[in-house]
């Protein structure tokens, strides 16, 4: 097996090729994040591509001819076979162009808590996380990944909390092959699906900006200023306009599916707004907003309803929810984020998480301490 460049036509017609792939392994994830430099690799077995990764690249400050090459969620590769034959090319590769150190996000399940599990461990006053519950279904397949990584040298970079600075490994997914509407709606909890029903009594509407193309710029703006209210509110730092702008150019230029703006509006006023990226048969819900003002509407729980009935029509297998902390704890402030999604039915799932293989080992370590001195200086800042 060698790895190669390869272009982004051919990365994407082997992205469309596969039943799912996920987002940030798309060539148009690359033109996304504009601070890196992106490049996509594919895999070769004699003259055939059987596997391919976005690799976005960052300098070490004051090094910058070294780099940090990372494949968020990926590379889209079979994590079931030979793991060596599969990561040592792209190693090799990666050093001799300058990386320092690898960083990947397998896509790979290690455990999966049923929505009736998660209930019980919120109600259990014993019970403090996720991981502390019995019966979590494991999955033998993330298991062998793990463990290959780590005996390989591979070093795992996931926190406690399960949030960093790169992507979540707990997640909430809620499965939809195989359902219908009637079923999905009849899975979810009875809060959600009086809410549900209590925006359309309401009278919320629900609309795909642009009709599903890319949205006008007085839609992206009425979402970004919803967007920025939350962020006041929920305390965390926003993101600028620009870049949902950039974002909403590059991937709806790579498939005008790729990528939708929900808005909800009640009496002509903005209450909710969402947003929904789909690959294949993965479809996932992004980012989020609310008003304050008439939160009794429910418009969020109306974006949820419409993206999850649009991703049934797609014909998706499974409407993703993205990240949830592990804590169980009734007491911590990060307990309401899976609460609220264990409300739709669907299950909680821990993923392999992110690992690093330091290939110049100094650079590595002086990166290291670069990124934990920064951590540090944010948390004294808050």
């Amino acid at each position: 097996m060698r790895v190669e460049p390869i272009s982004a036509a051919e990365h994407l017609a082997f992205v469309r090729a596969r039943r799912s792939v996920s987002f940030l392994q798309t060539p148009g994830w690359g033109r996304v994040k504009t601070e890196w430099r992106s490049e996509s690799l594919g895999w070769y077995d004699g003259g055939r591509l059987v596997g391919a990764g976005l690799v976005l690249h960052r300098p070490v400050p004051r090094l910058e001819r070294f780099t940090l090459a990372y494949l968020p969620q990926g590379p889209a590769i079979d994590w079931a076979g030979d793991l060596g034959a599969w990561l040592g090319p792209l190693a090799a590769r990666l050093k001799a162009h300058g990386a320092f150190a690898i960083r990947l996000g397998p896509p790979v399940r290690t455990h999966v808590w049923s929505a009736a599990q998660v209930k019980e461990g919120i109600a259990d006053p014993a019970v403090e996380r996720l991981t502390d519950l019995p019966g979590g279904a494991g999955d033998p397949a993330g298991a062998r990944v793990a463990a290959h990584l780590a005996a390989a040298g591979w070093l795992p970079q996931s926190p406690e909390d399960g949030f960093g600075a790169g992507q979540p490994q707990f997640t909430y997914e809620l499965p939809l092959a195989g359902r219908t509407e009637d079923e999905v709606l009849g899975g979810m909890n009875q809060l959600w699906r009086r809410n549900v029903k209590k925006a359309a009594k309401a009278g919320v509407e629900v609309t795909v900006a642009g009709g599903g193309a890319v949205p006008s710029g007085a839609e992206l703006k009425e979402f970004h200023d919803l967007y920025l209210h939350t962020a006041a509110r929920d305390r965390f730092t926003p993101r600028p306009l620009r870049y949902f702008e950039t974002m909403f150019a590059a991937m709806s230029a790579e498939d005008p599916a790729r990528i939708r703006l929900y808005l909800a509006r009640h009496q002509g006023d903005p209450v909710a707004a969402t947003v929904l990226v789909r690959v294949g048969a993965h479809a996932w819900y992004t980012y989020g907003a609310s008003s304050t003002h008439k939160r009794e509407v429910r418009g969020s729980n109306a974006c949820q309803w419409a993206m999850i009935r649009d991703a049934l029509a797609a014909g998706c297998d499974v409407y993703d929810l993205r990240g949830i902390t592990p804590t169980l704890d009734a007491d911590d402030p990060h307990v309401g984020l899976i609460q609220f999604k264990v409300g739709t039915g669907g299950r909680a799932v821990r993923y392999a998480g992110e690992w690093d293989l330091p290939l110049r080992p100094r650079v590595y370590q002086a990166f290291d301490l670069y990124m934990r001195h920064r951590a540090k200086a944010g948390r004294r800042s808050r």
